[in-house]
């Protein structure tokens, strides 16, 4: 049974064909939040990879959510909290907008004043995913794959070679549907590993779920704006009150910069703008170092 957590932000779901919910949202008229937590109580079979799939959800997301439920033997009646609300990450409501450290896309139809949301696998450490602006140049179902000869190589080292390409089908790691990317190199697919889904685990490549890709594929025209960002810091408005949503940052960051605050102080002031509130930055400094991606009120009541 699935109990909501917090009023929904007007929640529309589209039942897909492998049993997950598309996450659609209208947008806020003003503001910036969407959807709503929810919980749900486990299955004696329930791992929480499938409650993840069952939900539209990925597998960092639902874990770090529930950091005290064992992911791979939950139990029978387990309470779990299902993360499905969201700050709308920064900058313009336009076409496709990836991030990063969220392991989340969200989706613009252009005109339609709605959003669609979903958990996506990006490039593992050595083969980050970049970020940066492009478009969709094209399409393709049942898509080939010719692996580049730096995977190829890889695979050889460790014994699993690779041939140059492989043909449509279960074995191929493309999945069903492609976007392409005027990126050189980089593209949104499926995959033929769904359990990968909301972790780094690609060579840089941008996975979803085959039912995901597979509706997104048909709504998503070539020539649609691409945005890949990497905010693990968000802020945003709702009903007047202001939230944060906090996701670990990727690895690179950490090496680079160490657990640094100063992104997400950053991300608040400038959703403050002119407004006279006063942020809790206790409550800010709790939200940051357990980055459970959960939106929390910062300033105001809820």
């Amino acid at each position: 049974m699935i109990r909501p957590l917090l009023m929904m932000t007007a929640l529309g779901l589209t039942l897909l064909s492998g049993g997950a919910s598309a996450l659609s949202y209208p947008l806020p008229a003003d503001g910036d939040l969407i959807g709503a937590i929810e919980e749900t109580t486990t299955r004696y079979e329930d791992t929480l990879s499938d409650l993840a799939r069952n939900h539209d959800l990925g597998y960092t997301e639902i874990t770090d959510a529930n950091p005290r439920v064992d992911p791979w033997l939950p139990g029978e009646g387990t309470p779990v909290i299902l993360p499905k609300r969201f700050i709308l990450p920064p900058g313009p409501r336009d076409g496709l907008v990836i991030n990063l450290a969220e392991l989340r896309l969200y989706y613009y139809p252009r005109g339609e004043g709605r959003v669609i949301t979903h958990p996506l696998g990006i490039g593992r450490e050595g083969w980050s995913t970049p970020t940066g602006r492009g478009r969709v140049t094209h399409k393709a179902v049942n898509p080939a794959w010719r692996p580049p000869e730096s995977i190829r190589q890889e695979h050889a080292q460790t014994g699993d070679p690779l041939p140059e390409y492989i043909a449509p089908g279960p074995d191929n790691p493309l999945g069903s549907h492609a976007l392409y990317l005027s990126l050189p190199g980089y593209l949104i697919h499926g995959t033929n590993k769904p359990y990968g889904v909301g972790m780094r685990v690609s060579h840089g490549c941008i996975r979803l779920y085959p039912e995901d890709i597979a509706s997104l594929f048909h709504q998503v025209p070539a020539g649609t704006p691409v945005r890949i960002i990497n905010e693990p810091y968000k802020a945003g408005w709702h009903q007047g009150s202001l939230y944060v949503e906090a996701h670990p940052p990727l690895s690179e960051q950490l090496e680079t910069h160490g657990m640094n605050l100063t992104p997400m102080v950053r991300a608040i002031i400038e959703a403050l703008g002119e407004s006279t509130l006063r942020p809790d930055w206790e409550a800010t400094r709790r939200a940051a170092l357990r980055q459970r991606g959960i939106p929390t009120v910062v300033a105001g009541t809820l």
